[in-house]
């Protein structure tokens, strides 16, 4: 993903897709607009506006607050870190020659 990501922040999506096989430009093409539907971009707004409003700080600050005690962010966390996408992708990545180095950042 992260190739992905820093393709199109060099060269925009036109590069992105210049640089990737024809198989993965023509999955763009069919698959974007299935995934990125008025909902999406609906939700996509509200998300914002929850930035823009304080919303999004607001909850925030009171999950990490000692009244919130990190309850509902830690529910999260073990929420995602169950996904099957996360149990398989640990599995993979033991198998790289790299996987005894330590990547994770603890802030």
């Amino acid at each position: 993903m992260k190739l992905i990501v820093d393709l199109i922040y060099q060269s925009g999506f036109e590069g992105m897709r210049y640089s990737i096989s024809n198989t993965a430009e023509y999955g763009d093409y069919i698959t974007g607009p299935k995934i990125i539907t008025e909902d999406t971009k609906k939700a996509m707004k509200k998300v914002l506006s929850d930035i823009q409003d304080g919303t999004f700080a607001k909850d925030f600050l009171l999950d990490m607050s000692d009244a919130g005690s990190q309850v509902h962010f830690n529910a999260m966390r073990k929420i995602a870190a169950e996904h099957p996408s996360e149990v398989v992708g640990k599995e993979i990545r033991e198998l790289y020659s790299w996987a005894d180095e330590e990547k994770f950042i603890n802030n």
